[in-house]
């Protein structure tokens, strides 16, 4: 049997963009054990392989905005309290990292000393290169600006070879596949195109920067048990987006 490490690895630096609303399983809030202990197994096939990702987590598990049912809170507290709902997710994370034998650093946008390190590049690089997954909370530490921005941004900050978004669908379709079942899905689609049909992939922020600094993007199902070593060996799965 062919083992992790004797697969050809064509990613060796991803950032994976996780869904907070993913730590909480099937009711997608809080966190849920089994959820949080699959999770980091994934992430540890991985560091097996020699693969070292940093790690971008929504806070959708606590918190998703409150324009609607919360009309007094401005939009810049709104996401304020977004940010720390992804300071939580990261630090829980971590512990299971390191639980499952995986060692992990959080580091936030918003200085939070003595919670986790404020985000800085170069050391962030250094732990990377030492084989160490660090996971970026905090957003972008601005208001206005989605987790996917954060991801795309740490992802070109800290040399990562691909961007992963990591979902609950199998990558990108011309329409909702929840809404609609003819959906149909792309196995490859020009960061342009994702642009021009709106298609919702990330943010417009987040393609415009991978598309700009040529971030490669993945977009995958992590229903999937194995998903992300398939996507970092370079096996067929879910959707690329590409320049052309």
């Amino acid at each position: 049997m062919t083992s992790a490490s004797d697969t050809a690895i064509r990613f060796k630096r991803p950032l994976l963009k996780l869904s907070g609303e993913m730590l909480g399983g099937s009711d997608g809030f809080g966190f849920n054990r089994s959820v949080l202990d699959g999770f980091a197994r994934e992430i540890r096939t991985l560091t097996e392989a020699g693969i070292v990702p940093g790690i971008v987590l929504g806070g959708g598990n606590f918190f998703r905005g409150a324009r609607t049912t919360l009309p007094a809170l401005k939009r810049h507290r709104a996401d304020a309290i977004g940010m720390l709902a992804t300071v939580m997710n990261a630090i829980c994370f971590a512990e299971h990292l390191e639980a499952a034998g995986v060692k992990a650093k959080v580091y936030s946008a918003v200085p939070m000393h003595p919670l986790v390190a404020a985000y800085d590049i170069d050391d962030a690089v250094a732990n990377l290169n030492a084989g160490v997954t660090c996971l970026y909370a905090g957003g972008t530490g601005n208001p206005y600006f989605s987790t996917d921005s954060a991801a795309a941004l740490r992802a070109i900050e800290t040399g990562c070879d691909v961007l992963i978004k990591g979902t609950k669908v199998d990558g990108v379709y011309d329409s909702d596949p929840v809404k609609n079942p003819t959906a149909t899905r792309f196995l490859k689609i020009t960061y342009e195109e994702v642009l021009r049909r709106n298609l919702g992939v990330m943010d417009l922020v987040a393609i415009t920067l991978c598309r700009d600094n040529r971030m490669p993007l993945k977009v995958l199902s992590l229903s999937e048990a194995g998903n992300l070593f398939k996507a970092c060996s370079g096996a067929a799965t879910g959707t690329d987006v590409i320049e052309s």
